[in-house]
């Protein structure tokens, strides 16, 4: 069977290049989906050595897969893990850094394994009837607490006897619980798991992130009504006792408060919160909360912070959590009892995952440059009088682009319509010469509230890379709505949605042709996402473009919010739903306009897409049928949100190269993509 299905109105899709693409020296665009990345870091407790994960690409099996590396001492690193089939991910350290426990999906389902720092054959430690969804050591390290879903129980078995298969919409759901497993190497050894004993269960809630004290005899967690999406917002917090199992609850609150972090002494926790606010929880800052661990009225620290605060640590050092700044993404402390948020160091590198040592000296991170891959670190923290440390880089993996012909990448800024200062990333050719005009390719990005950063290679389903060596201008704006400015221009697109997200993208077109640089004849627009409902905007509202691609974009918010699984979204962004304020909808809606489309357009979409369900791709391919405008649907089978398989993301590639190719670098020919 055919991995995609294409549907269209008698058009060839044309390319220059067949099969393995090539243009001017750059790599193929398979070479793009293979490249070697690096995932999640864990610090050893010494400080000493760093686990990360790398995940590499399996084209026979149609697969991505991840494993499990470690370096130590500036020596070369060594795979510590080799799944036969699947991958191992999540890597944590045992508190005396002798083990390594890790999920891998070897078998049915993701179990918890155990393996020795030292290398040698992994261990299986659980053989939940469910995928084990996180775990966390003991601080003894004699016991780890995981969850897992629940077993389909005997009432869905005799249900599902009797009447066979169907599900009742946000009802067929099955809780997610604590479970403690001792931790036996030897035991696993021998091919018997350890038996893993109950620490909460029933349907009144289900549970979400969790940490134990430092004592090891309580466990902090938050807990929903609910594993479905849209219930994150009624998050609570309690403490379960391990002797007992009894539950205690500590936060209880409108809105949701969620992640709790132990302090060293076991005095009190930290929390996020939504302040109370049970409606909006997309595009408003958290709130970090502290509240002694006994009970009593909460506080909030970093309140000047105007970003989100994630990933937060407590060490011996104090608080540690990373945070945007506009395209950078830098690491901060924040004193415990002030509240204060002071930048540890204006590094050059932009952070990604961070992990730190116990006594909050040592840290591990991977991080990225305008000029290289993410790489692994490892540095000592600086204390608030100390000169900003050098990390030390742990992996090379940037050698692999180091003959591509990548151009730069640089931020750029220009005021929108209503006078909103927006940034934008800016891909240049290696060989830029401002005297010349170039084709632009605007690449947007989805969220809202995602952010574009300035990197030398960006993956997903647009070939940015081969544009760019072809001799081409790629613009990714960072649009109202986006991540790392503040809170005030994260709401400047509610009520607005696609009209200023619009104001944005043209005035940044505008701004560069306003600089001599864009052959005006020759643009295209893209995304995926809330990047392709904005890229679906722009064909029933602009002709200025040659062609755009909608990657899993809205065509029609009514039909987006009756059948999204996450109906809040609109709600929050619209302030109404379509019975109360149509008005509103049909405003922000790509098929209010659709007879004034004219410019080519594919549509990409996932069959099984939840997010933005693919009634939205057939609405808008029918209108543009009808208005008579070239368009072509591809459906990607078997897929949700997200293209994430090998060979379909090439395929995807692909036919976004082949559409541009056609209608913006006129270029013809037909690859082995195309039926």
């Amino acid at each position: 069977m055919r991995a995609f299905v294409v549907l269209g109105v008698g058009l060839l899709l044309t390319a220059s290049l067949p099969d393995r693409l090539t243009a001017q020296g750059t790599p193929p665009l398979e070479d793009v989906v293979s490249l070697r990345q690096a995932g999640g870091v864990a610090v050893s407790p010494d400080g000493r050595r760093v686990a990360y994960t790398i995940r590499t690409t399996d084209w026979k099996e149609n697969r991505f897969d991840t494993e499990i590396w470690l370096a130590q001492g500036g020596a070369e690193p060594l795979q510590l893990t080799r799944s036969v089939k699947g991958s191992a991910t999540t890597p944590r350290w045992s508190p005396d850094g002798k083990w390594m426990g890790f999920l891998s999906d070897r078998g049915e389902r993701r179990q918890l394994f155990l393996i020795s720092a030292l290398g040698g054959e992994a261990v299986q430690l659980t053989k939940a009837a469910t995928s084990v969804t996180n775990f966390r050591w003991s601080p003894d390290g004699k016991v780890i607490a995981f969850t897992a879903a629940e077993a389909e129980n005997d009432a869905m078995k005799q249900r599902k006897d009797k009447y066979g298969e169907f599900a009742v919409e946000d009802a067929d759901w099955v809780p997610n619980h604590l479970w403690l497993v001792d931790v036996d190497p030897a035991k696993g050894a021998d091919g018997a798991t350890p038996e893993a004993r109950r620490l909460t269960e029933g349907r009144a809630f289900t549970v979400g992130g969790f940490q134990w004290s430092p004592d090891g005899s309580r466990i902090a967690f938050d807990h929903q009504a609910d594993p479905l999406i849209t219930s994150g917002i009624t998050a609570d917090i309690s403490v379960v006792t391990v002797a007992t199992k009894a539950v205690t609850p500590l936060v209880r609150a409108p809105g949701g408060d969620n992640g709790p972090v132990w302090s060293p002494d076991g005095q009190w926790l930290l929390f996020g919160s939504s302040g109370g606010d049970t409606t909006s929880n997309f595009y408003r800052n958290n709130r970090l909360m502290k509240i002694a661990a006994g009970g009593g009225a909460p506080t909030r620290l970093g309140a000047d912070f105007d970003e989100q605060i994630g990933g937060v640590s407590w060490t011996a050092a104090g608080i540690y959590f990373a945070g945007f700044e506009k395209t950078r993404r830098n690491l901060y402390r924040l004193d415990p009892a002030s509240g204060a948020v002071q930048k540890v160091w204006d590094s050059p590198l932009t952070l990604f995952g961070v992990d730190l040592t116990p006594d909050g000296r040592t840290l591990a991170f991977t991080a990225q440059t305008p000029s290289t891959l993410s790489e692994v670190y490892l540095v000592p923290l600086p204390s608030p009088v100390s000169p900003a440390p050098t990390p030390s880089k742990v992996t090379d993996l940037s050698s692999q682009i180091s003959s591509w012909p990548v151009g730069s990448a640089e931020v750029v800024s220009w005021k929108s319509r209503d006078g909103a200062t927006i940034e934008g990333v800016l891909h240049k050719p290696r060989d830029f010469s401002p005297s010349q005009k170039y084709p632009l390719l605007v690449v947007i990005h989805g969220g809202p509230t995602g952010i574009d950063l300035p990197l030398p290679v960006t993956g997903g389903v647009y070939p940015i890379t081969q544009w760019v060596a072809k001799g081409a201008l790629v613009l990714r704006p960072n649009y109202r709505g986006s991540a790392g400015y503040g809170e005030a221009f994260r709401s400047l697109n509610v009520r607005n949605l696609g009209v200023g997200d619009m104001w944005d993208v043209m005035t940044g077109v505008d701004h560069l042709v306003a600089q001599g640089m864009v052959d005006t004849s020759r643009m295209g627009a893209m995304g995926w996402s809330q990047g392709g409902y904005i890229s679906a905007f722009l064909t029933t509202n602009t002709n200025r473009f040659k062609a755009i691609s909608v990657g899993a974009g809205i065509s029609n918010w009514v039909t987006y919010y009756v059948s999204t699984d996450i109906h809040p979204f609109t709600r929050q962004y619209l302030k109404a739903n379509p019975w109360v304020d149509p008005a509103i909808y049909a405003k922000t809606s790509p098929m209010t306009t659709i007879r004034q489309a004219k410019t080519p357009t594919l549509i990409q979409h996932g069959e099984f897409d939840r997010r933005v369900p693919i009634q939205n791709a057939y609405e808008l391919f029918q209108g543009l049928q009808d208005v008579g405008v070239p368009t072509r649907l591809i459906v990607y089978k078997g897929f949700g949100h997200g293209i994430t398989k090998p060979k379909e993301q090439l395929a995807a590639m692909v036919h976004n190269w082949e559409w541009f190719g056609k209608y913006v670098f006129g270029e013809g020919g037909v690859t082995a993509a195309q039926p």
